[in-house]
């Protein structure tokens, strides 16, 4: 009987010992490996330098909702096991640069001809009423296929917020830094991107840049733009074309409405 009560203790104490280790906080070492991890699937991280900083916590975000985990935002020894098991994430419409934004997963992907991606966590349209110059409207961030064909740099002023470093794809809907990106749609219709990385999604995003948005029961392909760039330009001059999942305001650059924050 002693000697049942003994291995009894023994797989208690083993579990418990397990439980403990799964809590404590992970070195530095681990972080470090968290981040490497994170880069190579292509998430969009800060520095690998084994300190848990805003670009860190964002690619692990975008992680957790690309792999359907629960978006804690933390890091642990779960969480790091996952990323040892997983695969980078995978485009809908490889095979030319472009970005992608899956309002569903609520991430943006800047995609390379090679079908490599940089990922980041988004926060798109909450679809909610809001009022606007005395007009109400809808929080929805349209899908379809677009072009970048407005930018502004740094800050940018308007009645619903400000916008750091906007992207202009369908009247005065934008991706655009903020400094509020909740993990769940919480916009006026904008695509809200992280602070640390919207000055550099900028540059990566040039007058004409092909963007896709699109959820589980939407999605146009881009690659006849791709390979013939007329169409792409007539899309960026009319902001109208005839497969828009949602047409965009035909508004020019010189008089867009005001962003949807």
């Amino acid at each position: 009987m002693w000697k049942n009560v003994l291995s009894l203790c023994l797989v208690l104490g083993l579990g418990a010992a397990a439980v403990t280790a799964r809590n404590l906080p992970l070195t530095r070492s681990q972080i470090k490996e968290a981040e490497q991890r994170l880069a190579e699937l292509g998430y969009w991280t800060g520095r690998i330098d084994g300190v848990w900083d805003a670009g860190s916590r964002e690619a692990l975000i975008a992680f957790q909702k690309w792999e359907g985990r629960p978006v804690t935002a933390k890091l642990t020894i779960d969480e790091l096991q996952a990323l040892r098991a997983s695969v980078a994430p995978q485009p809908r419409d490889p095979g030319y640069e472009h970005v992608e934004v899956d309002v569903d997963r609520q991430i943006l992907m800047l995609v390379k001809d090679d079908g490599s991606v940089r990922v980041l966590p988004v926060s798109t349209g909450n679809d909610e009423t809001f009022m606007s110059d005395g007009q109400e409207s809808v929080a929805y961030t349209p899908r379809g296929r677009f072009v970048v064909y407005d930018k502004t740099f740094g800050w940018e002023n308007g009645t619903l917020g400000s916008v750091y470093y906007a992207n202009y794809i369908s009247g005065g809907v934008a991706i655009h830094g903020y400094l509020s990106v909740p993990t769940k749609p919480a916009s006026h219709g904008c695509i809200r991107i992280p602070m640390f990385a919207a000055r550099e999604v900028s540059k990566l995003l040039p007058l004409g840049t092909i963007v896709l948005v699109y959820d589980k029961v939407s999605f146009v392909s881009a690659k006849d733009w791709a390979k013939n760039p007329t169409l792409k330009q007539a899309a960026m001059l009319n902001g109208a074309a005839p497969d828009y999942i949602h047409q965009p305001d035909t508004t020019k650059p010189t008089d867009r409405p005001a962003p949807r924050p």
